[in-house]
């Protein structure tokens, strides 16, 4: 069976970029050449919550990813990044979301679950919802991820 692990990690930093560095290290996934994909979970795929990835293979592989993120420079705000799935005995389904506010990125991750299943005559017998917050301290930047690794990395040659 394949894994799709689900992991969260939340950094701060002096440039936006560098803060979502540091949230793909604390996540345990910044040194892979990450590869966005839509949404949709193999029917031959479990998911898993985990507290951070495993080693997926060798650095600047290609990782395939659905990722959310979200990245605040506003002192006192929070970052909200949100993935949830709905899965089932057949293929799954990812929705992701971002914001500032958790009761609204967990609504949108929802709603967005809700539109998918109707749009497939799948069948969905579990849903669950991953929330990374960070509150933005101080200087430069904090950004929350939530990203699903699909399986082990590939090269990218």
């Amino acid at each position: 069976m394949n894994t799709i692990r689900v992991v969260r990690g939340v950094g701060t930093a002096p440039t936006e970029m560098a803060s979502y560095d540091a949230a793909l290290a604390a996540a345990n996934v910044h040194n892979y050449n990450l590869v966005a994909v839509s949404s949709v979970v193999p029917a031959d795929a479990t998911v898993e919550a985990v507290d951070v990835a495993p080693d997926l293979g060798p650095a600047g592989n290609r990782l395939t990813v659905v990722q959310a993120r979200e990245t605040t420079s506003t002192p006192g705000e929070t970052a909200v990044a949100g993935l949830g799935w709905a899965t089932g005995s057949g293929p799954g389904l990812f929705y992701e979301a971002s914001g500032t506010d958790e009761d609204d990125v967990r609504a949108a991750v929802l709603d967005g679950l809700d539109a998918g299943r109707n749009l497939r005559e799948w069948s969905f017998d579990d849903e669950e919802v991953a929330l990374t917050t960070g509150t933005h301290e101080g200087d430069g930047y904090t950004t929350a991820v939530t990203v699903a690794a699909y399986g082990q990395s590939e090269s990218v040659f």
